[in-house]
């Protein structure tokens, strides 16, 4: 266990040359600097936003859902069957057509009628709108919060002017209390979102958001480990940005606010694509590129950390060609890309939207 552990903090990998951990271990009185074992406070902190979230969605979100006549109730219920439950749980929830004739045949059913059984089964499954409205509301409530925190934060930080000091004096750069609240609040969440997946209902997007979500995680931690919180701090700031409009406008659709979600959803788009094509770019990436290897020089966990970067920037764009083409096709259908359908974000074209803004 110690040589594995040894391997995979060898210092020639996470720090620049000629600094080792034991420089980092000892910082002088009031002095603190980035450790792996900080960041384990966000697993309490992650049940605890998970808890609120609870508490949040049932008397608060809720509440405001009632007020706009936003019911709880999940539609028409399939009836109760043994067999078609089993076939439905166990092997498929869309039978094709030797199921159905096998089915209709075994139950002395229509064919029809085992269609919609299915149909209304599958409907079952699906969160209601009273369901997603909470659950937006709570994501518009955090986002706000943490996104009007971390800029307020960075307003008073030097590497929000001059990222260059995103670099001097790197790697001996104090942790400041509000760096660091920043970050482990926004890993708690991301935490949270991870368990809750597995209590809330299940959707068909549910590895791809899995798997957002464990990299979400992962790139939060590595910036922290290698003390790139600053920049990272940057980073979350960016992103942060247009999340709590989208939610803004999927809140907007469950209501059935049509001219609101439209404005909503244009004001998101500029700034998405403000945020992650020109400033992301320009500012974040020409800072971990170029300013960071004038300044300190490269080595190997500062190309792991510009590459993953670089896949994001890619990411970025093949996103925002997508919400443009999908705002596209629905302004010559004259609908915003969720008012087309009635489930929201989560269906359709679309769905791929409720991945990216995390």
């Amino acid at each position: 266990m110690a040589a594995l552990s040894a391997w995979f903090w060898n210092e020639r990998f996470w720090l620049p040359h000629n600094v080792t951990w034991a420089d980092l271990a000892d910082p002088a009185p009031g002095v603190e600097y980035p450790k792996a074992g900080h960041l384990l406070a966000a697993l309490p902190l992650a049940f605890g936003i998970f808890a609120v979230r609870i508490l949040f969605e049932r008397f608060i979100a809720s509440t405001c859902a009632q007020s706009l006549h936003i019911q709880q109730g999940v539609g028409r219920r399939a009836q109760p069957n043994a067999v078609l439950e089993k076939v439905f749980t166990s092997i498929t929830k869309n039978p094709d057509s030797r199921h159905l004739d096998g089915l209709s045949k075994q139950l002395d059913w229509e064919v029809r009628k085992v269609q919609r059984w299915f149909r209304h089964r599958r409907n079952q499954d699906k969160p209601s709108t009273h369901t997603k409205f909470c659950e937006s509301m709570w994501r518009f409530t955090f986002y706000s919060c943490i996104f009007t925190y971390g800029f307020q934060f960075l307003w008073q930080c030097p590497w929000m002017w001059d990222t260059r000091h995103c670099w001097y004096g790197y790697p001996y750069q104090v942790m400041t209390p509000g760096l660091y609240h920043y970050y482990v609040t926004e890993l708690a969440f991301y935490w949270s979102l991870m368990f809750s997946q597995f209590t809330d209902i299940k959707r068909k997007d549910f590895l791809i958001m899995f798997i957002h979500h464990l990299a979400t995680v992962s790139l939060i931690s590595f910036s922290y480990v290698n003390n790139m919180a600053r920049v990272g701090s940057l980073v979350m700031c960016v992103h942060d940005a247009s999340d709590f409009l989208l939610e803004a406008a999927k809140l907007a659709n469950y209501a059935k606010y049509q001219r609101l979600c439209d404005f909503l959803f244009i004001v998101f788009s500029v700034v998405f694509f403000i945020t992650r094509l020109v400033i992301y770019p320009i500012w974040i990436l020409n800072s971990t590129m170029f300013e960071s290897w004038a300044i300190v020089g490269p080595y190997p966990s500062w190309w792991l950390f510009n590459f993953l970067l670089l896949v994001l920037q890619v990411l970025h764009i093949i996103w925002s060609y997508l919400i443009a083409r999908i705002a596209i096709k629905a302004m010559l259908r004259g609908k915003t890309p969720f008012v087309s359908s009635p489930s929201g974000m989560r269906e359709g074209d679309p769905v791929f939207l409720s991945v990216f803004v995390q």
